[in-house]
């Protein structure tokens, strides 16, 4: 019992090094399983969201549509739950200024189902549920109506889909397939998420536009009812026993990869020469029915024209008959014999052929009624011969440029990260997780340290008590537990607050960011049994491990050893005394500081390491913050050259550069085809074979160049070749060493990073048709935001099989060969940012621009909230980690030199000049430790930033002048408060308590 009351009685005199353990390790723990918590809560919540709204796993588009007989071919495939075929249209509508819009038709299998917020979902023709991005955009509100114009062409459908047929599978029908419509006149009556896209439009993610993956403005969402057409543009599936697991996890995506490789295998080959095969079909049929109209009419034309002959012939015949009989007649009169006459006038005298023939012709010709009527006779039978002619010529033309004219069908097979919503959010969280799990590493080495140094402290205080204990039979174990049970429940006190602030505290701080950037229903906090245990017992584990190795470098010598006072160090000099010059001219105390300092190697090692981590966190976070803070800086002011950007419709082209052209604000410009496409890494086939929106695979933005305007590119993007640097860095050529040719593409960094592609590589491109071909990287150019693809009109037409470019190179003017339509135009502009600003809100007011912006706007506007959030966390605790050490070590520093302070203190120093004496050396030991974490926390900062691996980003590590010496100033600040604390300890000391004999 009395040894129980003593070891609490020395857990209550050492409450200052409990509580430093307690805090290490609440820090710890905090950081180990908050920002895991944080990002695990998300995942559950949209995992959660993402099953109960039955958010496919499988997406088929195709450049032809789909048919009943494609939709019947998937529902076969092994492993496949469910099968939706969708509908879908773009349409247009005037909004302040024109925008567009998708037509959804809402699934009636289950799959992909909005989510409602507002309202209620549509159920009848006409009626629509919208998203809130268009309620704040628009002002308009349910119960408002709305009239929309169909696009031209329809979204993901080819000019060939009409002469398509529809296959119910079993092909004992053969129509022709109908491209979906809408209703066009609308009333809004809910308002509804769309589980594809969590995208907060009320946070801060509306200004990252740069994240942005939409084709259209908005999304309508439509009942069944009143929509017509029977192709689909799309086909959504649900896998099996996907439900069961988590979409973020690596078990779904081979269980999805499972499924997509069975499509791509052997259905996705049928299915694409079915489908073509069904195109050619309704062609076909089309031009035998043409034909089989064409002849019939041409056959009740010939009959009209050989009747109009007959009825014609009948009429000149009787007129020859009538002119022969009076010929006849004439002749019997002038005759002898009266009977002859009398027989000669009773008939109508025989005509040979010639004669006949020949008294038509001259009746013909004497008369112009008659003449005219032959001549139209001859003239409709002349028509019609060169009609059946001509139309033949058609037919027969028709026929030999069907197969070419009908392209060879693909289909894409994309699954959850094609969509651009769902990327987003995993990317965001898996970067967030992998900052979370390598500062908990630091702080688990700090922790460590920090006990070594206060349990051996503390073991070494109780020496004497220790071998009176041991030498009254107490085993050594039993010794050592009272301070391994010490350790163990301050790591227990410290592990458990931190578990709460770990799985409340820091996921609620996280959780209210993310809800800023996406919507997220039902999200709550979970706490994880497994995973905070294992917190807890990490640290427990190297808390313990620090406290047994200081007992055991006690406990090891004889109680008799113990019971005599530690033996002094032998004293031994320094380095600096050898420096005679410079031993010499410092004062006796600046020695007696030197001395304590080097000569106590482990004191040393344990403040300056213990410091200059703390200080490498800060520089860490505040690293990754000015590497965020710059990218739309060096983006939009140092990469872009031009000030602006306007993207049109291809129809709209010519209008829209005519529309820039007469504002008079442009002082040089340059115009390119730009087009939504996929970057992924070559299989090595011819780029067919691969499935879109595969883990390897990342959004571009395709932008064509006009051959004779290869040069002027570099007028507007700064080309500059990059290579792959170590720790956050990258090799950057000379700015102008970089030119666009025939021979390849240009790709940006942040895509080449992301899918590890370099100069020389193949990969795979897509194109805005969904066309793919395989393209050879003759160059990586330095980019930071967004993923551009530069490609010159040649090689483009080479890739693509663009028939109307394929001989520009050796045309005198590009611009007058039919090549690719020039949709975009980058432009330099004069006048301020605000007016450059303004003048890119106007023009997308304008009809014939689709997009505009402004790099002022983008540069000025570019956030990063949530990486800002987390980085503010971890200079946060990593401040707190900092003060900690710093108490830890300036008590510890303390306890060992009572005597020495007690010494001085005899002596005649006063107070102030013992505090000047003590605080000197652990200023300069904090100096040490700040000089040494400043280029550490460079070197981490770099590391943890390669890992930030992020749709359209690339992190080029930037750590500014004025983050060092934020970092310095306040680990030192830090020092100064701590000597706050430790002053009046130094004053509580008693000199002649102190200076008694230990035996």
């Amino acid at each position: 019992m009395a040894f129980v009351k003593d070891m609490l009685r020395m857990w209550a005199h050492s409450w200052k090094r409990f509580i430093s353990i307690a805090m290490i390790t609440l820090l710890g723990v905090a950081v180990l399983t908050g920002i895991y918590a944080g990002c695990r809560d998300a995942f559950r919540s949209t995992d959660r969201f993402f099953d109960a709204q039955g958010l496919h796993d499988v997406q088929v588009l195709s450049t032809a549509g789909l048919s009943n007989g494609d939709i019947a071919a998937l529902r076969k495939v092994n492993g496949v739950a469910k099968v939706q075929a969708e509908r879908s249209q773009e349409v247009t509508f005037d909004l302040d200024g024109r925008k567009s819009a998708t037509m959804q038709e809402i699934g009636t299998n289950g799959i992909d189902q909005p989510y409602l917020q507002e309202g209620r979902m549509p159920k009848k023709a006409g009626e629509i549920a919208v998203t809130r991005k268009f309620i704040r955009d628009s002002g308009k509100r349910i119960g408002s109506r709305l009239t929309v114009t169909p696009e031209s062409a329809s979204s993901d459908t080819s000019d060939a889909d009409n002469s398509g047929t529809d296959n119910s599978g079993t092909n004992e029908t053969n129509g022709t397939d109908e491209a979906p419509s809408f209703p066009t006149k609308l009333t809004i009556v809910g308002v509804v998420l769309d589980p594809q896209n969590l995208s907060n439009p009320d946070g801060y993610s509306a200004m990252t536009s740069f994240r942005s993956t939409a084709t259209t403005d908005y999304t309508f969402f439509a009942p069944s009812d009143g929509v017509t057409g029977t192709l689909y543009t799309s086909a959504t599936l649900l896998v099996k026993g996907t439900a069961a697991e988590s979409t973020f996890d690596e078990s779904y995506e081979n269980t999805v990869k499972q499924v997509t490789d069975r499509i791509d295998g052997t259905v996705k080959t049928d299915r694409q020469k079915a489908r073509r095969q069904e195109l050619l079909g309704a062609g076909n049929k089309k031009i035998v029915d043409a034909r089989a109209e064409a002849d019939k009419k041409f056959a009740d034309a010939q009959s009209q024209i050989d009747a109009n002959r007959q009825q014609f012939n009948q009429q000149v015949d009787q007129i020859v008959d009538m002119q022969a009989s009076a010929a006849a007649a004439g002749a019997a009169t002038n005759g002898a014999n009266a009977g002859a006459a009398a027989a000669a006038g009773a008939t109508t005298p025989q005509l040979d052929e010639t004669t006949r023939e020949t008294m038509r012709e001259t009746i013909i010709a004497a008369s112009p009624e008659l003449t005219q009527a032959k001549r139209q006779l001859d003239q409709a039978q002349s028509q019609l011969n060169e009609q059946k002619a001509s139309t033949e010529q058609t037919l027969k033309t028709k026929e030999n440029e069907l197969k070419t004219s009908i392209p060879q069908v693909r289909w894409y097979v994309q699954d959850r990260q094609s969509l651009g919503g769902f990327s987003a959010l995993k990317s965001d969280l898996d970067s967030i997780q992998s900052l979370g799990n390598a500062f908990p590493i630091v702080f688990l080495l700090v922790a460590v340290m920090m006990s070594l140094t206060a349990m051996a402290r503390m073991v070494e205080e109780d020496r004497s008590l220790i071998g009176t204990y041991v030498g009254l039979g107490y085993g050594r174990l039993a010794v050592a537990s009272r301070y391994l049970l010490f350790a163990l429940l301050a790591c227990l006190i410290g592990g458990g607050l931190g578990l709460i602030a770990g799985f409340l505290g820091i996921p609620a701080f996280l959780l209210v960011v993310l809800q800023g950037m996406y919507v997220m229903p039902g999200l709550r906090l979970e706490y994880d049994w497994l995973y905070g245990s294992l917190g807890i017992a990490l640290f427990v584990v190297g808390v313990l491990a620090a406290t047994i190795y200081a007992c055991v470098q006690e406990m090891r010598q004889t109680p008799a050893s113990l019971l005599r006072p530690k033996a002094p160090r032998a004293g031994s000099r320094i380095l600096l005394e050898r420096i005679r010059p410079v031993w010499n001219r410092i004062g006796f105390l600046g020695k007696v500081t030197a001395r304590n300092i080097f000569r106590f190697k482990s004191r040393l090692i344990m403040t300056v390491g213990g410091v200059a981590g703390c200080t490498a966190l800060i520089v860490c976070g505040l690293a990754i913050n000015d590497t965020v803070a710059d990218l739309g800086i060096k983006q939009y002011r140092d990469i872009y050259q031009y000030d602006l950007m306007v993207v049109s419709d291809d129809s709209d082209a010519s209008a829209m550069r005519t529309k820039v052209a007469s504002d008079g604000r442009v002082t040089s410009s340059l115009d390119v085809r730009i087009e939504s496409g996929d970057l992924a890494i070559s299989g090595g086939g011819d780029g067919d074979s691969g499935k879109a929106g595969s883990s390897g695979s990342e959004s571009i933005q395709l932008v064509a160049v006009p051959e004779k305007h290869l040069s002027d590119l570099g007028e507007m993007v700064t080309l500059q070749p990059v290579s792959s640097g170590m720790l956050g860095t990258s090799g950057v050529g000379k700015t102008g060493s970089l030119k666009l040719d025939d021979d390849g593409v240009i790709v940006a960094q942040s895509a080449a990073s992301a899918l590890g592609v370099k100069a020389g590589s193949k990969v795979r491109l897509t194109n805005g048709d969904g066309v793919q071909a395989t393209a050879k990287v003759s160059a990586v150019n330095r980019n930071l935001i967004g993923s551009d693809v530069y490609v010159s009109e040649t090689y483009y037409a080479k890739l693509f099989d663009s028939k109307d470019a394929k001989n520009t190179k050796n045309s005198k003017n590009s611009e007058d060969s039919e090549a690719l339509t020039w949709n975009a135009m980058l432009a330099k502009l004069s006048g301020s940012d605000t007016s450059q600003t303004d003048y890119a809100e106007s023009l997308e007011e304008d009809s014939s621009v689709m997009k505009a912006v402004s790099c002022a706007h983008m540069a000025d506007s570019f956030k990063f909230d949530l990486m800002g959030a987390v980085v503010a966390l971890i200079v946060a605790l990593a401040g707190g980690l900092a003060l900690v050490v710093l108490f830890t070590l300036a008590n510890t520093n303390v306890s060992e030199r009572v005597r020495e302070m007690a010494t001085l203190k005899v002596l005649g120093f006063f107070d102030r000049e013992v505090h000047h004496y003590v605080n000197r050396e652990m200023m300069i030991l904090t100096v040490m430790g700040v000089i040494l974490g400043l280029p550490l926390g460079r070197l981490v900062g770099g590391m943890l930033t390669m890992a930030l691996n992020m749709p359209s980003l690339y992190f080029e590590v930037e750590v500014k002048p004025l983050s060092y010496v934020i970092a310095a100033v306040a680990t030192m600040a830090f020092a100064l408060l701590v000597q706050l604390f430790v002053n009046p300890v130094l004053d509580r000391i008693d000199p002649i308590s102190s200076l008694k004999s230990v035996e």
